[in-house]
Formats: structure tokens, C-alpha cells, sequence
């Protein structure tokens, strides 16, 4: 490992947050493989959409309102969806264009626009599991990202994915009261209307700067959009996404097109509530490399199964349910149902999204 490969893994292991994680791998990235301009994402691995940790870099903010519209709406080239399902889980839009860039949408109406040329996508992916996104730009006066350039993202993204994986397994507990809100979209993003529950929850996801600065409202834009790509069928479900607000609590989005009397399409209807602990199960089992049959026992004691009852839903004897709860308490570090039980509850507080300006 050469030794700015040394200084890229180092830069993960010390990051004390996901945004101090990105500002590291940005840092270090730039002297493996110049970019001019970036968005980072941590991703709900069930459905790969960008959560509230986001470092954007060089982007201007106009054309972040419909960064995730274009990724669930717009048939295009090297769809994130398209690289984390992808062998080498990176590529590049020149590579897959055949060097006709015009061919993409994204880049005819986004990265053209800011004078961008080559752009490189790579899964944050471990073991298969994708636990963030990276986006890199390159300007249109420089050469395209190199299939070598392109390989040591491939090598680097593990590591980063395996520090995204180590906040979700070591956050403490949080509470999840309260209700869920409310709000309406155009099919163009554009907030109709909202309750004061929804008003409440934006503003920890998003920070008191939710409704004016885009890049914080990452997940409710990727949730609203997805549920218009579904409505459309140009996606299939759920317009569904877990993640940790500011706040520090475990947030649930669900999106859902709306239809009108006559059968139109109407608004995007986005509800946000706190997690319950069968919601966060699977993600915490991720974290913490549970094997398939321990990650079905975990999620069965979040439900509230006693060890008979998930001895039966198994079929295993409860002796055997039991061995599997220590290994997985031991895996966890909790000694107790109760202890695992509010660790699915768990959350890191964390600010909300970067912004780096050219």
C-alpha cells in the first residue's frame, strides 16, 4: 500500500463523524485522483439513498434541487443504482459512453453546465452491502479519469464503507417519541404544503436552514422523487428511507404519489416519523456482521418474540435460540434483550451536510 493509501485508511479510522469521515477521504482522494468537484453520501443500504450526511464540493446550489429528481426519473448512464449492482461497484461517463458524454442527461443538464467533463460514481460497498455514495467531477479541460484511477477508487471504497458501518454500530441510545408529519410535493420537488409535526422533523433533519439550502434535505428529496419514479414504474419500491437526524434520533421517510379524482398524478405525499426498533434492525445487523440466521433471530427480538416464539417461527429449539442471543450480545457488545433492543434505537449526532465552495 503506498503511502498515500496509508494516509487515505488512517483519515477514515480517525474520523470522529460521517461529515469529518468525507472531509478526511475528500482530502486524501484529491492526491490519489484529482477532482474538481465532489458529493459524498451516506446510504441507507436497503434502498441506496443518500441520508443526511453529505459533503457536496464545487457544485452550484441551483442545481442541487434536482440532483436526486434526475437519478430516479431521467433514464441515463451510470444511474448510482446501476454501479453498487455493478461487478466493480465504480466507473466512469466517458468509459461507459464510449466517450460521447452528450449521450447522458446528467451531463447535457448538469455537469456541462458548471464546465464539467469526465464524472466517476463508486459504491461505498462492503461484503455487498452499499454504505455510501461517492461522486466525482472533473473539469472539461482536463483528461478523463483513468481505468487506473478508476481501480484504486475500487480498492479505497471498502475502507471507507467499513467506517460508515462502524458509526451505525457503535451509536448510543436515543429516544424515538413523538409523532409523524406530513408533507406534500409538486412533481418537481417544490414543497406545497406541510404540518407543524413535518416542520418539526425537517428542521432535524435539515437544520434550521432545511427549506433554503438544498443539500441538507438530501433524503426528503431522494424519498420524493423516488416515489414519483415509482408511481411512473420507472422504479420499483419502497420510497422508503432510514436515517439519523441532527437530532440524534432514527428517522423513518416514506413517500407516496398521490393520485387526483380523475386518476392524474397528484402531489407526493412524504411522511416522517421516528424509527421503530424492527425499522433499524436491519441496518444494526449489518453493522455488526451478524450471520443470516443471527440476523433473523435479532430481528425477531425487536419485535418482542420471546425465545420460545422465535424457537418456533425458526424452528429451532430454544436451547439454540439461546446460544445464538449470546453470540449476538457478544457481537453487539449488550449483555442483556433489553440492551439490544435500545441499541436498535442507537444514534450518533451529527451535523447535517457540507458545502464547499469553489
Amino acid at each position: 500500500m503506498t503511502h498515500l493509501a496509508e494516509a487515505f485508511a488512517r483519515a477514515c479510522r480517525d474520523a470522529g463523524s460521517e461529515l469529518a469521515l468525507f472531509e478526511g477521504v475528500s482530502r486524501q482522494l484529491r492526491e490519489l485522483v484529482p477532482f474538481d468537484g465532489a458529493a459524498l453520501f451516506a446510504a441507507d443500504p436497503a434502498t441506496l439513498m443518500g441520508t443526511s450526511a453529505v459533503r457536496v464540493e464545487n457544485v452550484e446550489h441551483s442545481l442541487c434541487d434536482t440532483y436526486w429528481e434526475r437519478e430516479f426519473l431521467v433514464e441515463d448512464e451510470l444511474l448510482f443504482r446501476d454501479v453498487a449492482r455493478s461487478s466493480p461497484g465504480v466507473g466512469t461517463l466517458y468509459e461507459t459512453t464510449g466517450d460521447r458524454p452528450d449521450r447522458s442527461a446528467r451531463y447535457r443538464e448538469y455537469l456541462a453546465p458548471q464546465g464539467y467533463g469526465d464524472e466517476l460514481r463508486a459504491a461505498f460497498r462492503l461484503g455487498g452491502t452499499t454504505w455510501g455514495l461517492l461522486d466525482l467531477y472533473r473539469d472539461r479541460s482536463r483528461k478523463a479519469f483513468t481505468r487506473r484511477e478508476r481501480d484504486q477508487v475500487r480498492q479505497l471504497a471498502p475502507v471507507v464503507a467499513g467506517a460508515l458501518r462502524g458509526f451505525a454500530a457503535r451509536t448510543p441510545v436515543a429516544s424515538a417519541d413523538g409523532g409523524p408529519g406530513t408533507a406534500l410535493f409538486d412533481d418537481r420537488g417544490v414543497l406545497l404544503s406541510l404540518d407543524a409535526a413535518a416542520e418539526r422533523l425537517f428542521e432535524e433533519i435539515g437544520g434550521a436552514r432545511w427549506l433554503t439550502f438544498p443539500v441538507a434535505m438530501t433524503p426528503v428529496r431522494s424519498v420524493a422523487a423516488r416515489a414519483g419514479a415509482v408511481a411512473l414504474g420507472r422504479d420499483r419500491g419502497p420510497a422508503q428511507l432510514r436515517l439519523r437526524a441532527a437530532s440524534g434520533r432514527w428517522l423513518v421517510l416514506h413517500g407516496s404519489c398521490l393520485r387526483r379524482p380523475d386518476g392524474s398524478q397528484g402531489p407526493v405525499a412524504v411522511t416522517v416519523e421516528p424509527a421503530r426498533s424492527e425499522q433499524i434492525a436491519p441496518i444494526m445487523v449489518e453493522a455488526y456482521s451478524l450471520t443470516p440466521r443471527e440476523q433473523q433471530v435479532t430481528r425477531a427480538v425487536a419485535r418482542g418474540l420471546s425465545s420460545q416464539e422465535i424457537a418456533a417461527e425458526l424452528v429451532l429449539s430454544a436451547h439454540t435460540v439461546r446460544d445464538y442471543l449470546k453470540t449476538i450480545f457478544t457481537k453487539v457488545g449488550v449483555s442483556s434483550r433489553g440492551e439490544l433492543v435500545a441499541k436498535l434505537h442507537a444514534s450518533l449526532p451529527f451535523e447535517t451536510a457540507e458545502m464547499v465552495e469553489r
